[in-house]
């Protein structure tokens, strides 16, 4: 019966609100198959300091040693079209949650073509929201790819241990010096996790200074990992 009116509610939501692919305007899916593969996959790895032509095999080049971030992996290029268009109905209203499957599934086929497998000791911890952002949104669009990944990988998902303890002014309102002053010490580990030995992968929507993946890097790293 649960299931009967649950049907019944996605039947009339779509009837009234009919989804509308982000680069076509087709009707029936958020993002059409024809639009999904002009989005190209990037096939090589780039280092962490934002230098598009500096390709590596993998880890991070001699000037981003010093940084708590193991490495990069970066699925597509944020200056395509209907990615751009994709990510933001993902992260803005009207937020669209079903668009994490194709955006996930850009990042597997990213490891697929780079043949970077997943080691055993490895946990996914998606890039933490703080609670207002959480319950304006209805979701954290890092943690609904992070399940998508972690079901395909077959990787145990970690999302409530990492939190946001500080309301912030948005990053992508502000330069590369306001944003590391903006994201320091805004993130916290729960007690209750063991990371001793662990390799994590901080799930992220998009990368673009990289400060707050760094900021979250620096609190796991303190803590073992």
């Amino acid at each position: 019966m649960k299931y009967y009116f649950s049907s019944i509610k996605d039947y009339l939501i779509n009837l009234i609100f009919p989804k509308i692919c982000v680069g076509c305007q087709r009707e029936g899916t958020y993002l059409c198959e024809d639009c999904f593969s002009l989005v190209e996959v990037n096939p090589f790895c780039y280092c962490l300091c934002e230098k598009p032509q500096r390709i590596i095999d993998r880890g991070k080049c001699k000037k981003c040693q010093n940084k708590f971030l193991s490495g990069l992996f970066s699925a597509t290029s944020w200056e395509q079209k209907i990615l751009k268009k994709a990510i933001h109905r993902f992260k803005y209203a009207p937020y669209i949650k079903e668009l994490s499957l194709p955006l996930a599934y850009l990042i597997i086929l990213h490891f697929q073509m780079i043949e970077k497998s997943i080691p055993a000791d490895s946990l996914l911890m998606p890039v933490p929201l703080s609670p207002r952002k959480k319950r304006e949104r209805g979701f954290n669009q890092a943690e609904e790819l992070a399940k998508v990944l972690a079901k395909a990988w077959k990787v145990p998902l970690v999302s409530d241990k990492l939190v946001k303890i500080k309301n912030t002014t948005p990053q992508v309102e502000l330069k590369k010096e306001e944003r590391i002053k903006n994201i320091k010490g805004v993130f916290s580990l729960k007690n209750g996790i063991d990371l001793r030995g662990k390799k994590i992968f901080l799930i992220d929507d998009v990368y673009t200074t990289g400060v707050t993946l760094e900021e979250c890097a620096r609190v796991l790293k303190q803590a073992g990992a």
